[in-house]
């Protein structure tokens, strides 16, 4: 029968965990969570839930990371009904009530186990202090933070949830309902099936009370067989669920790792870490910078495997006592639970902290009930304040350092920050946290971080997309287009670096060059909502309506009642571009965001006239909208309106001062020009001629003629324009507007030999054409 100091400890133990994860609700998405949650569109509808049992694609939007999860998803499909959108306050919320739940699960697991072992009335006591200190210990909350980590938060409860019905269900044990428990732990994470070794074991100590010796004595062996019975049913259904889940699993996953022997002999030394985290949890990280071994003659090697050595041979000598059996059982459900991520199958990280989530358990329970009894033994003597306030001063600083922990894990900026701290020689984290500093607009350091990245990640393709990424907001554009491409090459079976240089290439304008990389990431991952929206972009710029409808149709039997694919359905019915609709949603109910994001969306695309259009009827009807003048001084740049550049800019600024992107923007407004020999301010006509010249010899021929085109606004009757705008034309194989260019000139001055030249070769060109 349950006691009253039981209730009484599950109720402070569950408010000391809420306390110290008070401040963790609010935490972002991190680094996964966007493949799996944020930009996985199948978590979108409620109606997706039997095809993530069916198909382990539904999983993540990139192909290498579709492991078969799909409880694990299914629940986050859940948390997006409920929230309504990704809120990760939600997702937080429903994976702490499980986290909570699991504790519940630990106390009465270990108090049966303690009670098992030695019937004493502070074994209630020792299993809520126990599972205390688990619930706040510093490591766990690399797990409880990280939304995507649900798969061991829910695969390890299921496991616990099996064990508990087992003991205390005598049904669920005959009935081998237990086992459908582990079955959904298992379709969570594979590691769930690792409860039919830790069955065996319980079954071993705590019913069958032998020791770990009778494996050595023929005189046990027949009080060995009814242990092997009672399990074979787990070890049946484990065995199946891992062949299933394996088969399940989709081709295109990747573990991560090339070199599993080397991978191998760093596990014990790896193992050796984990078990010192335990009671010094000072290393965490993110994402570690540990590397792999080179041989087995390096001396951690020896130093894990004597560790590993020493910790078995405890088990082995505690399981002889039946008092001491948890301690055994404990450090066996630390090595047993680790084999999955610690053995011979290379994983892309040495270590993960989230991987200490399971094992502790184990570990928890043996470093527990050992100290309750020395306590028993030297302790009659002590007085309870000296065991109390010492006791409670550990829990504290335990969960003091899990509150900051939790800080860490607020924003991407905390999280890599202190992963570029802890692990300097981490590619991936140093990019990470250099595009937190891209996104405060420093563009300087994050490049930087991440050129700091490439000496350790190389061949990374991520990291050459995000350095073409740094390179187009400085406005490098050739340099970001290399970037880009190559990280498109190495990334060529990943479905983000194609889309983010075909994204680059749309906003160049560049539609026919993108098509290709768009269906190359669709077919890489057809599930994958974003290529395909870019996509619909291109061939609704490109007026491809037939194939625009066709692609929307597609998109949405996998994302139905997707706003951006039925907005693009709309426009193939209608046969309009995307932007024509979009202004008319505007005028029917304008803001001056909206007007602000139509005016970026048309200097995207190439209508800077537009563009200053839209961002004017923002400043209607908000005047001191910075986002808007900047918008129109970048329009202004791009029409060579360079005084109109400035005084937006600077109105901008004037607004909103330090604004990175209008003060880029001003500076190229006021250097550009410069660059070339002219002035920015007072521009002549002749200043125009000199810059459509400049234009000229760098094939940017439509820039020419926009520069002519302005010097003639300037001074109409100047021949010179009209003789740049024609050889622009003849360079474009426009010969028609190249012959009427020259005849305008000729008109105003008939003895401009060059011009004549330059009409010669239009009518040849022309004649030639008709040919």
């Amino acid at each position: 029968m349950l006691k009253r100091p039981l209730y009484t400890g599950i109720g402070l133990m569950l408010l000391f965990t809420l306390l110290t994860y008070s401040n963790h609700f609010n935490n972002a998405f991190h680094f996964d969570d966007f493949h799996t949650i944020v930009n996985n569109s199948n978590i979108r509808s409620l109606r997706n839930i039997p095809r993530f049992f069916t198909d382990g694609r539904t999983s993540s939007v990139l192909p290498q990371n579709q492991a078969y999860r799909p409880v694990v998803v299914a629940s986050f499909a859940f948390d997006y009904w409920l929230a309504g959108d990704y809120y990760p306050s939600y997702f937080q919320t429903s994976g702490f009530i499980m986290f909570l739940i699991q504790g519940l699960l630990m106390v009465f697991l270990f108090k049966k186990i303690f009670d098992q072992s030695l019937k004493i009335d502070r074994n209630a006591w020792l299993a809520v202090i126990a599972v205390t200190w688990y619930m706040v210990h510093p490591a766990n909350a690399e797990t409880v933070n990280y939304i995507i980590a649900r798969t061991d938060v829910l695969s390890t409860l299921f496991v616990l949830l099996g064990f508990v019905l087992y003991i205390f269900s005598p049904f669920c044990r005959k009935t081998y309902l237990y086992l459908a428990m582990i079955g959904l732990g298992a379709l969570c994470k594979t590691t769930a099936v690792m409860f039919a070794p830790l069955l065996f074991f319980y079954i071993l100590f705590f019913e069958s009370k032998l020791g770990l010796e009778s494996f050595f004595k023929r005189a046990h062996f027949k009080q060995l067989r009814p242990v092997f019975v009672k399990t074979l049913p787990s070890i049946i259904f484990c065995g199946l669920m891992y062949v299933l889940t394996v088969k399940l699993t989709p081709k295109t996953w990747e573990p991560g790792g090339t070199q599993p022997l080397q991978y191998l002999i760093t596990q014990p030394f790896v193992i050796l870490h984990y078990f010192c985290e335990f009671f010094l949890p000072t290393g965490l990280s993110a994402d570690t910078d540990w590397k792999l071994l080179p041989d087995i003659w390096d001396i951690r090697f020896f130093a894990g495997c004597l560790f590993i050595l020493l910790m078995l041979t405890a088990a082995f000598y505690a399981s002889k006592r039946k008092r001491w059996r948890p301690v055994s059982f404990g450090i066996l459900w630390f090595f047993l639970t680790l084999i999955p991520t610690s053995s011979i199958i290379p994983l892309g990280e040495v270590l993960n902290d989230h991987r200490m989530y399971f094992p502790f358990i184990g570990l928890v329970m043996s470093v527990t009930w050992t100290v309750g009894l020395l306590l028993l033994r030297y302790g009659t003597t002590v007085k309870k304040p000296f065991i109390i306030i010492p006791m409670v001063l550990l829990l504290s600083a335990y969960a003091y350092g899990t509150y900051q922990r939790n800080k860490v894990w607020h924003t991407e900026e905390s999280l890599w920050h202190d992963v570029a701290l802890k692990s300097p020689e981490n590619g991936r984290g140093l990019m990470n946290y250099g595009l937190t500093r891209m996104e405060k607009g420093d563009y300087d350091e994050a490049e930087t971080y991440l050129k700091r990245a490439s000496l350790y990640s190389q061949g990374y393709a991520v990291l050459y997309t995000n350095l073409g990424l740094i390179k187009e907001q400085k406005g490098d554009i050739v340099r970001a287009n290399y970037y880009y491409r190559v990280g498109a090459q190495l990334g060529a079976n990943a479905p983000d670096p194609l889309c983010f240089y075909a994204r680059f290439l749309i906003k160049q304008l560049r539609y026919d060059e993108a098509e290709p990389l768009l269906l190359r990431a669709i077919k890489v991952s057809p599930l994958y909502v974003t290529p395909r929206v870019e996509l619909m972009r291109v061939y609704s710029m490109k007026g491809e309506y037939g194939k625009l409808e066709r692609l929307a149709q597609q998109t949405l039997g996998i994302a139905p009642q997707n706003a951006e694919v039925m907005y693009y359905l709309d426009a193939a019915n209608k046969r309009e571009n995307e932007l024509d609709i979009e202004e008319d949603k505007i005028k029917a109910a304008p803001t001056a965001e909206k007007y602000a994001d139509f005016s970026l969306l048309n200097y995207q695309v190439g209508r800077y006239a537009q563009c200053v259009a839209a961002a004017q009827e923002a400043l209607k009807l908000k005047p001191s909208y910075a986002e808007a003048y900047n918008n129109m001084g970048a329009a202004y740049i791009k029409l060579q309106q360079y005084d109109k550049a400035v005084a937006a800019l600077k109105q901008a600024l004037l607004i909103q001062p330090g604004f990175a992107f209008a003060q880029n923007n001003l500076t190229d407004a006021e250097q550009q020009v410069e660059s070339k020999g002219i002035k920015t301010s007072g521009l002549t006509a002749d200043d125009f001629v000199d810059l459509s010249l400049y234009y000229f010899n760098n094939r940017l021929y439509p820039d020419c003629i926009a520069a002519c085109k302005y010097a003639l606004s300037l001074r109409p009757g100047y021949d010179i324009p009209y003789n740049n705008i024609c050889a622009a034309y003849n360079k474009l194989g426009k010969w028609d507007e190249a012959i009427t260019a020259a005849n305008k000139g000729l008109l105003i001055n008939p003895n401009n030999q060059v011009l004549k030249n330059n009409l010669a070769e239009s009518l040849r060109g022309k004649k030639g054409q008709k040919k």
